[in-house]
């Protein structure tokens, strides 16, 4: 596992993988050849798609943006913003991201390792002093079936890298039901008014759910990635991401809370019968609470995701504005979790087939074991959120596409037909 010198030394030497990006020509016809463009023709299947779920009732509305070479090639909204106001859909409608919160806060984390703030190989216990007491839940079961719980030390400490990558072994209480998840529950972790250092402390007092570095996990690693931030910077999260990259990409309307009670009245809301994100904890950004989720808090509009979006596509600049170097950027988007990185995959590897996981973004590393293999590029980046907010990034059509709503149970549907529909409607 080889870092190239001259990023090992603006990342402080941590040891990343570069996984395998390369891909069997006899595959590849899932591929699109660069320089495609968009049939408007067939753009109209997506305009298609969406009116039905609006009319029957699936989703209370959507927006979906597609830009390629830097300019919009759809940009249509569906529905309304609340089906009880009725109010519709503009380009000031604010979304609750979700998970898509976690690329915000992992660009900017990111250049806190470039400003040499913090490195991606140090231990969190340098910022958070209590993880270096934290220990290892390992389940055994016996030759008869019953089930014990041990603790054991980890075997090395946890990092900034494994924190970015999903590999430090901090999960999620709220799905599936290993011991560890189970106690992460039972520790209700979501009680009363507390902010991320507060947190961070909460999760420190829990197992880990594997050894760092060696399972990517789904959970609140991003959160305490964002208290490391705090603790380096001696400011808040959004105070960091304001001065660092909300303010220069002039995203105006992303936060965690909308105080306003004029924008308050702009936010979309589910379908009545379908409000139930599952995510552990209850996402109301109209009451302001000292946490500011990392993970999962954010809130914003497509005009400002667009711009994130755009910069992401560029490999990190924006309307002459660098937000991270090329070299940083490209570590950023680089697998990190591939064959040799000793990475283990289990059921709830939600990058999917035949992506990888770079420093807060899924990677697309090959075409998977799908037959046919699901649409895409080498190289694609994307995220999704709990609500259904979704994201592409291809670099190869230099395009991307973001998709906003509010869906919990329809999201995974919504998402797979949109980009094979994205997919179809781009010809040479």
């Amino acid at each position: 596992m080889m870092l190239h010198s001259g990023l090992r030394s603006l990342f402080g030497g941590a040891l990343v993988s570069v996984g395998a990006i390369s891909l069997a020509q006899a595959e590849g016809t899932y591929e699109i050849p660069a320089g495609a463009h968009f049939n408007q023709d067939k753009l109209a299947k997506v305009s298609e798609f969406f009116r039905n779920e609006v009319a029957t009732g699936k989703i209370a509305g959507a927006m979906v943006l597609i830009q390629q070479h830097g300019k919009p090639v759809y940009k249509e909204s569906f529905g309304v913003q609340d089906v009880v106001s009725k109010a519709p859909l503009t380009d000031k409608t604010i979304f609750r991201l979700f998970s898509m919160t976690k690329a915000i806060t992992s660009v900017a984390a990111m250049q806190m390792v470039e400003d040499g703030k913090i490195k991606l190989d140090d231990p969190v216990s340098k910022y958070i002093p209590s993880f270096a007491n934290v220990k290892v839940g390992v389940e055994k079961k016996a030759d008869d079936g019953t089930k014990s719980f041990e603790l054991v030390p980890p075997n090395r400490p946890m990092t900034v890298h494994d924190l970015m990558t999903h590999t430090s072994g901090v999960t999620y209480g709220f799905y599936g039901d290993s011991q560890v998840r189970q106690a992460y529950r039972a520790a209700n972790i979501y009680a009363g008014d507390f902010d991320l250092a507060e947190f961070a402390e909460r999760i420190a007092k829990l197992p880990l759910h594997n050894q760092p570095g060696a399972l990517w996990q789904y959970g609140h690693s991003t959160d305490i990635l964002a208290r490391v931030m705090e603790v380096a910077a001696g400011k808040s999260l959004l105070e960091i991401e304001q001065e660092k990259l909300l303010n220069p990409l002039g995203m105006v309307d992303t936060g965690f809370f909308v105080t306003d009670p004029e924008k308050q009245k702009l936010l979309a809301q589910p379908v009545p019968n379908d409000s139930d994100f599952r995510v552990g904890r209850i996402n109301d950004p109209t009451v302001v609470k000292k946490w500011q989720s990392a993970s999962g808090g954010m809130v914003s509009t497509m005009a400002d995701y667009a711009r994130f979006a755009q910069m992401l596509l560029n490999g990190g600049s924006l309307d002459g504005k660098t937000i991270l170097k090329p070299e940083t950027f490209k570590l950023m988007a680089t697998d990190q979790i591939g064959p040799k990185s000793g990475v283990d995959r289990d059921y709830f590897y939600f990058p999917g087939d035949g992506f990888g996981f770079g420093l807060g973004l899924a990677v697309r590393t090959d075409p998977g074991n799908a037959k046919p293999p699901p649409p895409g590029d080498l190289g694609e980046l994307k995220w999704d959120g709990a609500s259904g907010c979704y994201f592409v990034i291809d670099p190869k059509q230099d395009m991307f596409f973001v998709l906003l709503e509010q869906t919990p149970t329809e999201r995974q549907r919504v998402q797979r037909t949109l980009k094979q529909l994205v997919y179809e409607s781009m010809e040479n």
